[in-house]
C-alpha cells in the first residue's frame, strides 16, 4: 500500500504592519488568521509537516527542469547514455556526463528543490519553538525528529551534487543571502540533524502502510551510512555498522524473493523497501500547468523507447532518454536474475519505434513505461506514472554492513554471508570473498538505475580509472576530482550578490 503526501489548502495569508506606533495604523485582516496564528494549531503544524515531504516529488519535472536526481548522478557515472534526439536534447544532460558542464549550462532545479525542502523543514522547526496550543510533547517530538531528518536528506542532495553552498537552520530575512559552508561542514550538519532526531527516540522502525513515506529509524539509519561512507568519516563507521545490523537484526526487513517483483507496483512498500519517494497515478491531476502537484511522476516516460507502440511487450511509449549501455546487459552473467529484471531489450523490436540517439537496444526495466502504469490519472498521462522511486532498500543494508565489516576489521565470515545472500538471492551460487572491489562491483549490479554508482566511484577512488572516454566518441573526456561538484548555477551565483564562490569546472 502506498499513501501519498499533498499540501493540504492553507487559507493562511500574512497581514500585519506597523507604522510610527500608532495602533489605528494597524492593517489586519478581519477574516483571515495570520500565519503565526494559523500554524498555533496541532492540526495546521501537521500541514506543514506534510508541506516539508513535498519537494521529493519535484526532481522529475519541476522549476522548468527535467532532472530526476536518481539519475542525474547515473548519467555522470558508466550504465547509462544520455539518449534523446542528438547532444543538444537536454543538453545540460550531455554536458554534466561528459564532464563538461559550465554554471550556464548545468542542472539548476534540484538546487531550487533542495533549498524548498530545507526552508519548508526550517518551517516547522519555528512554529514549534513559537509554541503550539492543543500539540503533546510526543507530537513535538515526532515532527521535530521527521524534519531534522528530511532536512538532511535534502542537504544531501546539496552536499553531493554542489559540495559548498550557502546554509541555514533558520530562514533567511531580506535580502536572503546565507553564508556559503564548506562541504565538510555541511557534512557535520546533517550528521548532527540524523543524530539529534535518533536521541528523540520517537521514530518507529518501520511505518504503518498507512503511513508509508514518512521518516523512520530505519530510513534514518540508511542516510546515516550513506553520508559517514560517502564522507569516509572512519570514527563513524563501527556506528553505521551497529545500525546497519539492527535493521539486519529487525523481523521488519529482508530481501525480496524475486529481484523482479520489487520494482512491480505491487512490490511497493515491500519487506525489502526501507524508504521510497511516493507517486500515485489513481486520480492524479499533476499537469503541464501544475507540474509540482502531487500525483504520478513522469520518469518512465523520460526513460522509454520514443513512438513505441501502445502495449507492445506489456509498454507504453517514452521520450527516449538515459538507455542503458550495452556494456551494463554484458556486465551480468546469463543466470543473474537482475539483468533482465534491469534491462529491457528491445533489440527484438527494432524497426516498430523510434531509435534515437545513443540507443543500443536496452532501457531501464526497473521504471520503464507500464502499459497500466497510468491508470486511473486525471490529468496529463505522461506526467503521471504510479512508479514509487526506491531509495533505500534492505539489500544495500546487507552490502553497507559487509563493507563496514571489512572497513573496521570485523567478521570476514558474516561479511561474506550478507553478500552471499545478496548474490544468492540474483541466483548465484559462487560465493565471492568480501573484498572491498567485489563489494561494490555488487553494488554495481543490484543497484543500476537507483542512483548509487556514481557516488561509489567517488567515495572508493574508482572514479577517475572508470569513468574514462568511450569507444564510441560520446564521452571524451576523463573524470578527475575538480569535476566532483556541478558548477554552482549562474543564476544562484548572481542572486548571491558575490557572497558565493564559485566550484571549480
Amino acid at each position: 500500500m502506498k499513501s501519498i503526501y499533498k499540501i493540504m489548502g492553507m487559507a493562511a495569508l500574512l497581514f500585519g504592519a506597523t507604522a510610527c506606533g500608532d495602533d489605528f495604523l494597524d492593517v489586519k485582516s478581519p477574516t483571515q488568521q495570520s500565519a503565526e496564528e494559523y500554524f498555533s494549531t496541532k492540526d495546521h503544524v501537521a500541514e506543514a509537516v506534510v508541506a516539508a515531504y513535498d519537494p521529493l516529488q519535484w526532481t522529475d519535472w519541476g522549476i522548468g527542469e527535467y532532472a530526476p536526481y536518481i539519475l542525474m548522478s547515473d548519467i555522470m557515472a558508466d550504465d547509462f547514455w544520455v539518449g534523446g534526439s542528438d547532444a543538444n536534447d537536454n543538453q545540460n544532460w550531455h554536458l554534466m556526463s561528459n564532464y563538461q558542464a559550465t554554471p550556464l549550462k548545468v542542472i539548476t532545479s534540484i538546487w531550487v528543490e533542495a533549498f524548498s525542502g530545507i526552508k519548508r523543514c526550517n518551517d516547522v522547526l519555528g512554529y514549534i519553538a513559537a509554541g503550539i496550543d492543543d500539540a503533546t510533547q510526543a507530537d513535538i517530538d515526532s515532527w521535530t525528529a521527521q524534519v531534522k531528518v528530511l532536512r538532511a536528506f535534502y542537504s544531501n542532495w546539496l552536499w553531493k551534487f554542489y559540495g559548498n553552498v550557502p546554509y541555514f537552520t533558520v530562514n533567511l530575512t531580506d535580502p536572503y543571502i546565507a553564508e556559503q559552508i564548506s562541504a565538510d561542514e555541511l557534512y557535520g550538519y546533517m550528521i548532527s540533524d540524523i543524530e539529534d532526531a535518533l536521541k528523540l527516540g520517537v521514530l518507529p522502525f518501520r511505518e504503518a502502510d498507512t503511513e508509508a513515506g514518512r521518516v523512520t529509524t530505519a530510513m534514518a539509519y540508511m542516510l546515516y551510512a550513506e553520508i559517514v561512507m560517502y564522507q569516509r568519516d572512519n570514527a563513524r563507521y563501527a556506528t553505521a555498522l551497529k545500525y546497519m545490523k539492527e535493521i539486519i537484526d529487525s523481523p521488519e526487513y529482508d530481501l525480496m524473493a524475486n529481484y523482479g517483483d520489487i520494482f512491480k507496483e505491487s512490490g511497493e512498500w515491500c519487506k525489502e523497501s526501507i524508504w521510497e519517494i511516493n507517486y500515485i497515478s489513481e486520480n492524479a491531476v499533476r499537469d503541464w500547468g501544475a507540474p509540482l502537484t502531487a500525483g504520478g511522476t513522469v520518469l518512465p516516460t523520460l526513460i522509454s523507447p520514443n513512438n513505441w507502440p501502445s502495449g507492445q511487450d506489456g509498454h507504453n511509449t517514452g521520450w527516449g532518454f538515459c538507455p542503458l549501455r550495452l556494456e551494463t546487459y554484458e556486465r551480468y552473467s546469463a543466470d543473474d536474475t537482475r539483468r533482465d529484471a534491469t534491462c529491457w531489450d528491445v533489440r527484438p523490436f527494432e524497426g516498430t519505434y523510434n531509435k534515437r540517439y545513443q540507443d543500443f537496444g536496452f532501457f531501464l526495466e526497473k521504471y520503464a513505461a507500464q502499459a497500466d502504469g497510468n491508470a486511473g490519472q486525471k490529468a496529463s498521462g505522461e506526467l503521471n506514472y504510479n512508479n514509487n522511486w526506491r531509495i533505500y532498500r534492505y539489500s544495500e543494508t546487507l552490502l553497507n554492513a559487509a563493507e563496514l565489516l571489512v572497513a573496521t576489521g570485523g567478521s570476514i565470515g558474516e561479511a561474506k554471508g550478507y553478500l552471499t545472500q545478496v548474490r544468492n538471492r540474483a541466483g548465484l551460487r559462487t560465493q565471492l570473498e568480501p573484498t572491498l572491489d567485489n563489494i561494490i562491483e555488487e553494488r554495481h549490479l543490484e543497484f543500476v538505475g537507483e542512483g548509487k554508482r556514481y557516488w561509489d566511484l567517488i567515495r572508493t577512488d574508482k572514479a577517475s580509472s572508470v569513468l574514462v572516454p568511450d569507444e564510441y566518441g560520446y564521452r571524451t573526456n576523463t573524470w578527475s576530482p575538480n569535476k566532483k561538484h556541478l558548477p554552482i548555477p549562474q543564476s544562484e551565483i548572481d542572486r548571491a550578490q558575490g557572497t558565493l564562490t564559485q566550484n571549480p569546472y
